[in-house]
């Protein structure tokens, strides 16, 4: 068997050596990842070392047949240990081909926080912006930046990414809240949280509109909260219901208006609603996502309602979830603002005024060398 040792500074560049001299039936021995110290120990090198064999196709025909020969005579737990075995040896084979190289030319320092923001789903090209960033400035400053200091650099490239971006809840400068969003992701319960504390903290008189028809349910789950808040609640199954509704509630300071929650994936949907709603009163449009959906999905759905005024997002269930990034993503996608995210079902204190200050404390939350 011909063995022969490799050195090159990716494992990407070490597997193409090791294909150009065996070609496919090369086998790794072993790999490791070496260092040499740089500049005050910032700018260390690295290297890969990979050892190859060939006869690949021979070692592995052996060895099966080796296999085969002991699991015939074999007791069950004999059997059980192999493949126990032959499991580990097939991680290790994983181990050792070649690693996603998308911080390699980061020094170790940085690399906890930049993985931490890639777990959290933040886009990768945001993730590449921030790391060069803090790279270049522990370049020119000659340092090894500390973790507050790494943290205070990133704070303010999302404070750059995001100085436009509005923050904030409900205005108190208009009659209706709208509240638009697909099913199941809690906009009857963020109506009734928003509504309470515009009772309690603001004394507003409030009172609720449903044109959540489809569901039984939703009606009565609404009017539990009204009665909870000597709310009126009146139901529009369509149009005109909707206009008798208005002239109801009209002495009220706030109508909080709870849509129905439908497939807005399907364009039909959204044009019942923009039959059914008048958007051109006096009005606020908020879009409700819960954060354990998949980014693009949401994507899809806040694509649908681009017809309507969103004013702000409403992001729901972040105690759900360890991936908060896509918040990030769409906001900055669609130059939206977010007003509110809840971490729960209790009314009104799992609601939480959303502030940049807010959503980076919900980004990076948590020791970022963990």
């Amino acid at each position: 068997m011909k063995m022969k040792k490799y050195t090159a500074s990716t494992m990407v560049e070490a597997m193409a050596k090791v294909r150009e001299d065996f070609g496919d039936d090369a086998v790794i021995l072993s790999s490791n990842v070496t260092k040499t110290k740089g500049f005050l120990g910032l700018f260390r090198k690295r290297s890969v070392e990979v050892v190859a064999s060939y006869d690949k196709t021979n070692a592995e025909r052996t060895y099966e047949s080796q296999v085969r020969s002991v699991q015939a005579v074999a007791e069950p737990e004999s059997v059980e240990r192999i493949q126990r075995e032959m499991r580990e040896i097939k991680q290790m084979l994983k181990d050792i081909q070649p690693v996603d190289q998308t911080f390699e030319k980061y020094p170790d320092e940085l690399l906890p926080i930049l993985k931490k923001l890639q777990m959290q789903g933040l886009a990768s090209e945001y993730i590449t912006e921030i790391g060069n960033l803090v790279f270049n400035r522990m370049k020119q400053d000659k340092i090894d930046f500390t973790n507050e200091q790494q943290m205070e650099l990133i704070r303010t490239w999302f404070s750059d990414r995001l100085r436009n971006i509005p923050f904030g809840g409900i205005s108190y400068e208009k009659k209706f809240i709208n509240v638009l969003g697909p099913t199941g992701v809690g906009k009857t319960t963020t109506i009734a949280k928003i509504a309470a504390r515009a009772l309690l903290e603001e004394k507003k008189k409030v009172g609720f509109i449903t044109t959540d028809t489809y569901r039984i349910a939703a009606i009565e789950q609404l009017r539990t909260y009204a009665n909870l808040l000597q709310a009126p609640v009146e139901i529009a199954y369509n149009e005109q219901d909707f206009c008798t509704a208005i002239e109801k509630l009209k002495d009220l300071d706030l109508i909080f208006i709870d849509t129905a929650g439908r497939n807005y994936k399907e364009a039909k949907y959204v044009d019942d609603l923009s039959k059914l709603i008048d958007f051109s009163l006096d009005m606020e449009t908020f879009l409700v996502l819960s954060t354990t959906s998949k980014e693009q999905d949401m994507d899809t759905i806040i694509g649908q309602f681009d017809k309507f005024p969103i004013k702000k997002f409403i992001f729901t269930k972040t105690d759900e979830t360890n991936s908060v990034g896509s918040i990030i993503n769409l906001m900055l996608k669609y130059d939206l603002g977010m007003a509110y995210f809840t971490d729960g079902q209790e009314v009104p204190e799992d609601l939480t005024e959303a502030s940049l200050e807010k959503i980076l404390d919900l980004l990076l939350a948590g020791d970022s060398n963990a």
